[in-house]
């Protein structure tokens, strides 16, 4: 079978036509992934919530009852509260949110994120986490003042060894 030369000549133009193409888009429509003037603010945490219910201690009779293997003086539920996080810039609030523990038993983290640009500046940012059984009382509530400068990421977390709330 012969190569017809329109064929060539064709595969030729349909390959640089395609060449074109991708040059074109490595390079064109710009993007701009963070504005020159404005601070990135990432709220990135995992946490456990408190147990839903205490631990009871065991009786002798009831730890008798146990397998040896399992004899443990406390007896601990699984389950865990969901957590609740709040943050507010400047006294606006802008991120409210409650996450379910992870896992089948719900006996697992919950986790949050949010990330949005924010104008460089002087900002107020206040965060607060709820995580025990009384609905009505953050357990954790951190205020800072912080001067953000351009393109400048700012992370809210939980500090897990200290047991509060975090900036960096």
């Amino acid at each position: 079978m012969k190569i017809k030369p329109q064929h060539i000549a064709g595969q030729a133009l349909a390959y640089t036509a395609f060449a074109v193409v991708i040059a074109y888009f490595s390079a064109s429509p710009s993007y701009i992934h963070h504005p020159p003037d404005a601070a990135l603010l990432k709220l990135s945490l995992t946490h456990a919530g408190q147990r839903v219910d205490d631990c009871k201690e065991r009786t002798a009779e009831e730890l008798a009852k146990v397998a040896p293997n399992m004899r443990t003086k406390q007896s601990c539920g699984r389950e865990r509260n969901a957590v609740t996080l709040e943050m507010d810039i400047d006294g606006k609030p802008v991120y409210r949110h409650t996450a379910k523990p992870a896992g089948l038993s719900g006996d697992g983290r919950s986790r949050f994120y949010d990330s949005r640009e924010i104008p460089a500046g002087r900002h107020v940012i206040r965060a607060r986490m709820r995580d025990g059984n009384n609905p009505d009382v953050f357990d954790y509530d951190s205020e800072i003042v912080v001067d953000l400068k351009p393109r400048q990421v700012f992370v809210v977390d939980f500090d897990e060894e200290d047991k509060k709330l975090s900036f960096k």
